[in-house]
């Protein structure tokens, strides 16, 4: 690709971007969100049109006018949001637009399962059952899904956006054995990824955007500073570094209180208290219930047998109505498919909670509603300074910043946060732990889920760590290192 250009009604996304991908190597894309990574692999997957440059590919120049078109040159992308139909099997899924067929006809049955099954062996998962619908599947199985149906063409590049994001260790572990045996094939693997340690582990080169340009093209991945990879991002150098915890722990009473919350299958009973201006994280790996467990307290599932209290009031069991009502919200792990209204303006998506207040006589005081949504962003510096844009057009961070701004307006006792940092770069996420940090520090109570055990450890204050949906520790966050909480989650018994 070279001197690719794209731009936006108000934003020039894409400004001669260069990129050199070479047969059998791993090629990484680095920035911050809102650099242009998403636009760049658009273009190369046929999504978006650029403005002005060139791809070249096998030598010679081409046009990708469709994704269809891409996929025929061999170049499949698996979106960090995953385009799986949820009311079709994994077979179908699989086969989608290019279906076997016997004498001009669709073959739904045998022949799409068996090539599905041998599919999915190769990756590692021959226990997904080609028949199973993908909306019964975990998230990590979906990744899965995604991964086979690109691999069921004929592939000679592969863009994976984010892949290791919903995946556990050996998930991951297993996702790198599949990239490794495509490289030795001579596939080219296009990897995004915000975690620098996978950069180091699995990438060849590495070619850095920043506000739309490449800032570096075909840096050595394993040899390359850190230092210097976040420096070219960011245009600053920039340390993971957590806010200060108080000095003195909450003394005031429990405004979270859950007693003997279970769910059949998922986690099994379960207590926990979370005082105002405490930060408590769930620690434990992808298919441990730790956003069942969330989602069970806010409502969005019916538990099978406990309690869930809120500065004293008793919540409906499995009414989401009743949580925000007693003043709970939550900042679910899918935020753009669970949580934002993507068409919608950033006033609308920080307002929807909180309609009534605007309200009056069948009437709604739009001005009100702005203005009052404007003080919520510009309190969290959500960018940019307007409330009027679609929120689609946010980074991922400020996208996050969105939704928490819509439970401040609500003016919530307890936030649930499910992977609150999920795809944010690395400024971003410490502008978000910085925001929730002081969000505790003010007097709210906050449940943090996170698959980065690093992240537990540095923003919470206190920690449960779960195995197979059981609590089997639980202690300050200063106490635990990285390593024995992983020692906790893969061979812990019940404490």
């Amino acid at each position: 690709m070279s001197g690719i250009t794209k731009s936006f009604p108000g934003v020039r996304a894409l400004d001669g971007v260069d990129l050199e991908v070479r047969a059998g190597e791993v090629h990484c894309l680095l920035g911050q969100n809102g650099a242009g990574k998403s636009t760049l692999i658009k273009v190369l997957a046929g999504a978006h049109q650029p403005d002005d440059g060139a791809i070249t590919w096998a030598g010679e120049t081409v046009t990708l006018r469709s994704p269809i078109a891409a996929m025929r040159l061999g170049i499949a992308t698996i979106y960090q949001e995953l385009d799986l139909v949820e009311g079709l099997s994994v077979a179908e899924n699989v086969h989608l637009g290019h279906e076997p067929t016997s004498a001009g006809f669709v073959v739904r049955g045998r022949e799409a399962k068996a090539s599905t099954a041998a599919l999915l062996k190769r990756l590692g998962h021959g226990e997904i059952d080609p028949g199973t619908l993908v909306g019964d599947l975990s998230a990590a199985h979906q990744q899965i899904v995604s991964m086979a149906r690109a691999l069921s063409h004929d592939v000679r590049l592969i863009v994976m956006d984010e892949p290791s994001a919903a995946l556990d260790p050996d998930e991951t572990d297993n996702l790198f054995r599949i990239v490794g045996d495509l490289t030795a094939d001579g596939v080219a693997v296009v990897y995004i990824s915000h975690r620098l340690e996978e950069i180091r582990r699995i990438g060849d080169r590495v070619t850095v955007l920043k506000d739309g340009r490449a800032v570096a093209v075909g840096l050595p991945a394993k040899d390359t500073p850190t230092r210097d990879v976040v420096s070219l991002m960011t245009g600053r150098n920039v340390e993971y570094v957590f806010p200060d915890r108080p000095a003195e722990e909450p003394v005031a009473e429990p405004v979270l209180t859950v007693r003997d919350l279970s769910r059949s299958g998922e986690f099994a009973p379960l207590d926990l208290d979370v005082r105002p201006g405490e930060i408590v994280g769930l620690a434990g790996l992808v298919g441990s219930g730790r956003s069942e467990i969330l989602e069970t307290i806010y409502g969005a599932r019916r538990p099978s047998s406990g309690t869930v209290t809120v500065a004293g009031t008793a919540l409906r069991p499995g009414s989401v109505r009743s949580a925000v009502r007693a003043g709970l919200g939550l900042a679910p792990e899918e935020r753009k498919a669970q949580a934002l209204l993507m068409l919608e303006s950033v006033t609308r998506n920080v307002s929807v909670s909180s309609m009534s207040r605007f309200a009056h006589g069948g009437w709604l005081n739009r001005a009100a509603e702005r203005d009052a949504a404007h003080r919520a962003t510009r309190d969290l510096s959500l960018r940019p300074d307007d409330p009027s844009v679609p929120v689609r057009t946010l980074s991922g961070g400020n996208q996050q910043k969105a939704v928490l701004a819509r439970w401040l307006l609500r003016g919530c006792k307890v936030l649930l946060l499910d992977e609150p940092t999920r795809g944010v770069d690395v400024g971003a996420r410490a502008e978000l732990y910085a925001v929730i940090r002081r969000l505790a520090d003010e007097g709210l109570a906050v449940l943090l889920v996170s698959s980065e055990v690093p992240e537990v450890l540095g923003l919470a204050d206190r920690v449960l760590v779960l195995r197979e949906g059981k609590v089997v520790h639980t202690s300050r966050a200063q106490s635990l290192t990285e390593h024995e909480v992983l020692d906790l989650v893969m061979e812990g018994a019940p404490a």
